[in-house]
């Protein structure tokens, strides 16, 4: 049985005011059109098609390299005419699953679901009860309880009004019936659109069942219209990562405070305290302590490492047992051995930082090799860029680097070598060996301080 899936995101979404087409809003980090692309996706093997209609070329760009037929609609004229712009590209057998770029967080089992019914030539219909069904369309059924008609809320009389089962647009259609009933669809309603809701009536009168399943959450089926949507919607999703990583035994100090922006492997005895974001592929290993205030963002840290309060890890590897912060900034590229320690308000850019090795304080260092035990003073620079080239500074194990030190790049300090604190050097440091490379001290006397005229 094939599966096609239609999304349709061709709305403006004015709501948002926003130049942004709404679907490409975020949830957890990710767009809510990527989130519904994912989700369809663990249905197997599927044909997928977009209908896009406003920020069209937006669209296409942020899903480029992704297997995906396009549809334009370039007249919102409803949901109905949206399904249909994309059906000459539907395979013309099977299953077509309608599905909304602006409702992400659809479980996978609940497409699944909704799938098999159509799968035995009924239609799958997803429906949701709500304490106020207000501007939702009305699922109507009969004196059987069979599902005969969705009416909109423009649409609907105030008995129907009264009525708390809701649609939520999501359906699931053998194909050979959609494609008769789309040519059928009218524009004589409230609207002037037509209904893909429409369907409903004509599936009743042709004696297709109408099997209607409900999610396990409203949530699962929440729309987003306008940010106070996509922030309640944002709040729920980062509560169910966070309840995920407590059951697989992660420890957080509040599960209200920390979000989750990506995909996140960890180990056993995982400390976060409040206030973490955690972006893209991140790995903990066991007994990672993360303190407050913390953004972690495509970056490995190994067992045992501490990462101390208000420190930015970005496309970084932090070995084990290493000690990061506070206010520590690694960037794209660093890679911290084991043991290793990077403290407070120091910055590093694509360096490699040996076992055992220290940068405590005030320091960057960039484009730098610091070899094993090596010990790095409080506002060490490496001068790695002249203003059109960078260049790499080799920091030999065991070197001791004295405070207020710059390294003008390309520079070599040996093994076990010693530079003076405050030292400005430009020339290789040999092995054991002390540089000193400062002006000579003068002492005036009978020196008038300025005064004030």
């Amino acid at each position: 049985m094939s599966i096609d899936v239609v999304v349709l995101a061709a709305g403006q979404g004015s709501r948002m005011k926003s130049a942004l087409p709404k679907v490409l809003h975020p949830i957890g980090g990710k767009s809510m059109v990527q989130h519904v692309l994912d989700r369809a996706g663990k249905l197997g093997d599927i044909n997928t098609h977009v209908v896009i209609g406003h920020g069209a070329q937006q669209l296409k760009d942020a899903l480029a390299g992704q297997s995906i037929t396009f549809a334009l609609q370039a007249e919102q004229l409803g949901t109905g005419h949206a399904v249909a712009q994309a059906m000459p590209e539907v395979t013309g057998s099977g299953v077509v699953l309608v599905l909304y770029g602006d409702v992400p967080l659809t479980a996978p089992e609940t497409l699944q679901a909704l799938v098999d019914i159509a799968g035995t030539g009924k239609l799958g219909l997803l429906t949701v009860e709500l304490c106020d069904p207000t501007g939702y369309g009305r699922i109507v059924r009969n004196e059987a309880s069979k599902v005969v008609a969705i009416v909109e809320q423009k649409d609907a009389s105030a008995e129907q009004l009264a009525i708390r089962e809701t649609n939520t647009g999501i359906m699931a259609v053998p194909y050979e019936h959609l494609s008769k009933w789309l040519p059928q669809l009218s524009a004589e309603n409230a609207q002037g659109e037509y209904y893909l809701t429409d369907i409903i009536s004509m599936a009743a009168r042709d004696g297709i069942e109408i099997a209607a399943i409900q999610p396990e959450s409203e949530e699962e089926v929440q729309g987003v219209n306008n940010r106070v949507q996509q922030a309640q919607l944002e709040r729920w999703y980062q509560r169910q990562q966070a309840e995920a990583l407590m059951v697989a035994g992660v420890s957080l100090a509040d599960p209200a405070r920390i979000d989750v922006r990506g995909s996140i492997s960890h180990g056993q005895d995982v400390m976060i305290d409040v206030n973490v974001v955690l972006e893209g592929e991140v790995t903990l290993g066991d007994k990672v302590t993360i303190e407050a205030n913390c953004l972690i963002r495509d970056a490995i840290i190994e067992s045992g490492a501490h990462i101390k309060a208000n420190s930015h890890i970005e496309q970084a590897h932090v070995g084990t047992g290493c000690q990061v912060g506070p206010f520590a900034r690694l960037r794209p590229g660093t890679e911290l051995a084991a043991e290793a320690k990077i403290g407070n308000f120091v910055e590093t850019k694509k360096s490699q930082i040996g076992a055992g090795a220290k940068v405590s304080h005030l320091s960057y260092i960039g484009d730098a090799q610091v070899g094993a035990g090596a010990n790095i003073g409080a506002g060490t620079i490496t001068c790695n860029y002249d203003g059109v080239n960078k260049f790499r500074t080799d920091i030999g194990a065991d070197a001791f680097i004295g405070s207020n030190t710059s390294l003008v790049a390309p520079v070599a300090v040996g093994k076990g070598a010693t530079v003076a604190a405050g030292s400005t050097v430009t020339k290789d440091v040999g092995e054991c060996e002390l540089a000193v490379a400062r002006g000579k001290q003068r002492n005036i006397s009978g020196w008038n301080k300025p005064v004030k005229r």
